[in-house]
């Protein structure tokens, strides 16, 4: 199950499909669009290129699209919305990282087949390339292909009150043979360059490209040949690309850009289609050798699983300046901004399998730190604040209007109250540490970041002198129905827990690295007495729940909100609204968005027992509405943790083809990356049982679907990588070295080789 398949050309599904079959590198991405139709969103985006321009807020741009290949029969040009056709399919080779279209056209009784193959290479980041196969299948005769780049593409296809332009052209070139467009950013000043050429041969491997014409169409690039075919005889068109930014070569120069992106340009031709290709092949081969996860009895499952883990795989980054957005780099929804998605959702998929991708991660982070300083400074606390949306400088860019469920206007607050990103952020710092044990990380970047969070949460909270208790006040939690409220308990416990790990941090370093703390010291402004009162402020924070009361209350007052009984679910099983509800007054329901006080159990699940786990997963799930693709894959881990087995199938399966089956119905505007790390730990630390306790030690307790017979994943846990395969009655665990684990709570030591523990 290694194929997303589409067998029927149908126009109005064009977007959603163009999502499904982006092809991406963590530097740049194509979405799958179809080169013979006019039906699409083009989209070309290259990761940490931003912009604001006119838009309200910064954005990634949507830079010009190399991917233009035209075919014209009798001076028709074929295209897929009227041409007549009589062969279709395409579909996405996730096991080899291509995307393969087959087509027969129908001009005047001539039948012409097209077959594609298109990647973006991940040896080479900077390159990408289509192979065409063409094949007159009932006749001889000339056709003429053309290569062009369309340098009009914009942002907002699908907000046009909002459609802008990103950049402009600085530089159209005929690079005799090939194209190159230059652009430069309108605010940011990012230069790039994107090139093309193309080479055709026929059977006997000679040149097939004559005749050729460059135009230049507005200030759109074109070359067209002129290609004489025989009967049942196939001519193979190579398009070889590349594309560099000033960001890559640390100039503004759009000379030295352009001079980059031929050279790459020259040696991807020097090198071949079909060496690149393999390079890039065996790149994929290798990293599906550490991420995969094979699931026997679900094929569904089966396809789901891989498709989610290759396309978050696209996004991972080699380079630590950026991080991965939302909705990945397969579109703009949100701007292209990155949320706390990436570390509570994404980053534990990339931390188990790809380690090296989630140290990257974090050190976005730390690249935009004075951002995040800067933030905080403006909203009048100490130490650092990290945006809610990020893009490339840690300053905030949360969009400040919006539109609510019925389409009105409304003023967007997350930007302004959704704190807990800052403590998201410090959970993910901690997890890293305790599984890689990378100590240099931490001593160089992580406590540095530790302790800006510590001391930004000190100057939050809010001392309220009659209760002898500190407050936080007016926030928004992961529930984002309810704005404006008090000490909502996963932001109170996370900066609590995060306010502790600054201290315990704090003396490792001091420990560990004398200098590097007398200097953290001196740069950060702390004092031990500084510091030390944090243990005092995180003790006292308040956590709104009764003593002795399982069931927590989300925020302060929550509990007396109305209740709202949810009666209706839409096809895809997720909850229909209420009838008679006022979509404008949700916040005066306990209706949620998404799980706040189970995220927070899921976040920090050694803080809670079984019977919390249960209580509160019972009470929430009943209440929760599911308006975020992030909310199924964690009912699906806590329903497995509580006994809630068949919900638990359900509400994976949801997270599973989130954009495969569109339910939540805007998949057309990229993919839903962190829906993809939850399929990841629905999988590993929900069937699979996997959980890092505190004293840092993984635990299994797996659960397996009745139609599962067993799942087999890969875990990298303190440098060594082990091999796991969870059957109905036994684990099995092959470890290159001897380790400490727990089975269902009860601590064992791994021998070196197979490990069976039954369950």
């Amino acid at each position: 199950m290694w194929t997303v398949t589409r067998n029927e050309y149908t126009s109005e599904k064009n977007l959603v499909y163009e999502t499904l079959f982006t092809l991406a590198n963590g530097y740049m991405s194509l979405r799958g669009r179809e080169e013979f139709s006019n039906v699409t969103m083009k989209g070309t985006y290259v990761a940490g290129i931003f912009d604001k321009h006119l838009a309200q807020v910064t954005e990634l741009v949507n830079l010009p699209d190399p991917l233009g290949f035209r075919i014209y029969v009798d001076n028709e040009e074929i295209n897929l919305d009227y041409t007549s056709l009589s062969k279709y399919q395409r579909f996405l080779d996730m096991r080899n990282g291509t995307l393969n279209s087959t087509y027969e056209f129908i001009v005047n009784d001539k039948r012409l087949l097209v077959e594609s193959q298109r990647f973006v290479s991940r040896k080479n980041v900077h390159r990408f390339g289509v192979r065409y196969k063409i094949t007159p299948v009932n006749f001889s005769g000339k056709i003429i292909v053309e290569n062009c780049i369309d340098a009009t593409t914009f942002n907002g296809y699908l907000d046009p009150l909002n459609k802008i332009q990103h950049y402009h052209i600085i530089g159209i070139n005929d690079l005799r043979p090939g194209l190159g467009v230059t652009v430069e950013t309108h605010d940011r000043g990012h230069v790039i360059s994107i090139v093309t050429s193309i080479t055709g041969k026929d059977k006997n491997g000679e040149n097939a490209l004559r005749y050729r014409k460059y135009r230049e169409i507005g200030q759109n690039p074109q070359e067209n040949y002129t290609i004489f075919l025989t009967k049942e005889e196939t001519v193979v068109i190579e398009k070889y690309g590349a594309i560099f930014t000033s960001k890559d070569i640390q100039s503004t120069n759009d000379n030295d850009v352009l001079f980059r992106a031929k050279c790459e340009l020259d040696n991807f031709i020097s090198t071949g289609f079909e060496k690149e290709l393999e390079a890039h092949i065996k790149h994929m081969e290798n990293i599906w050798n550490r991420m995969d996860i094979q699931i026997d009895g679900d094929e569904i499952a089966q396809l789901g699983i891989r498709f989610n883990l290759f396309h978050l795989y696209s996004c991972a980054p080699d380079d630590p300046r950026v991080s991965i957005g939302a909705r990945g780099i397969h579109g703009e929804g949100y701007k292209g901004h990155v949320f706390w998605d990436t570390e509570i959702f994404m980053f534990p998929f990339f931390l188990y399998t790809l380690p090296e991708y989630a140290k990257n991660l974090l050190l976005y982070r730390y690249n935009t730190l004075d951002g995040a300083r800067r933030n905080a400074q403006m909203n009048g606390y100490k130490g650092a604040q990290f945006p809610w949306e990020s893009a490339d400088d840690g300053l905030e860019v949360t969009p400040k209007w919006g539109e609510d469920y019925l389409g009105n206007p409304v003023r967007i607050w997350t930007g302004d109250e959704e704190y807990h990103i800052n403590s998201d952020i410090a959970v993910a710092l901690v997890h890293y540490h305790s599984v890689t044990a990378d100590d240099e990380f931490m001593v160089n970047y992580g406590v540095e970041m530790l302790l800006e969070t510590g001391k930004f949460w000190a100057s939050r909270l809010e001392y309220n002198e009659k209760e002898d208790r500190y407050e936080i006040r007016r926030v928004i939690g992961p529930d984002e129905f309810h704005e404006h409220v008090d000490n909502n308990v996963y932001t109170n416990y996370l900066a609590k827990w995060n306010m502790l790990k600054a201290v315990e941090y704090y003396d490792w370093i001091c420990e560990k690295e004398p200098l590097k703390y007398e200097k953290l010291k001196t740069l950060l402004g702390l004092t031990d007495e500084m510091v030390r009162s944090w243990l005092e402020m995180a003790n006292k924070i308040y956590i709104p729940r009764e003593k002795g009361e399982k069931l927590i209350e989300q925020f302060e007052g929550y509990f007396q909100l109305k209740e709202v009984e949810i009666t209706e679910w839409d096809e895809n099983g997720l909850p229909k609204w209420p009838k008679g509800l006022d979509l404008t007054k949700l916040n005066e329901t306990k209706l949620i968005k998404q799980p706040d006080v189970v995220m927070l159990m899921l976040v920090l699940p050694e803080e809670f027992d079984y019977e919390e786990m249960k209580i509160n997963y019972e009470y929430y799930e009943k209440r929760t509405m599911h308006k975020s693709s992030l909310s199924p894959s964690m009912y699906s881990i806590m329903g497995l943790k509580v006994g809630d087995n068949h919900n638990a199938y359900k509400y994976f399966m949801k997270t599973l083809l989130v954009d495969l089956e569109d339910n939540q119905g805007n998949t057309n505007n990229g993919f839903h990356a962190a829906s993809a790390g939850g399929a990841w730990q629905c999988v590993v630390n929900g069937f699979g049982g996997m959980t890092l306790e505190s004293d840092k030690l993984l635990n299994f307790s797996p659960w397996l679907p009745e139609n599962w017979r067993s799942v087999s994943f890969k875990v990298s846990y303190k440098g060594h990588i082990l091999d796991i395969t969870v059957e109905k009655d036994r684990i099995k665990i092959t470890s290159p070295a001897e380790l400490e684990i727990k089975i269902k709570g009860e601590k064992s030591r791994l021998k070196n080789g197979e490990n069976i523990f039954e369950i």
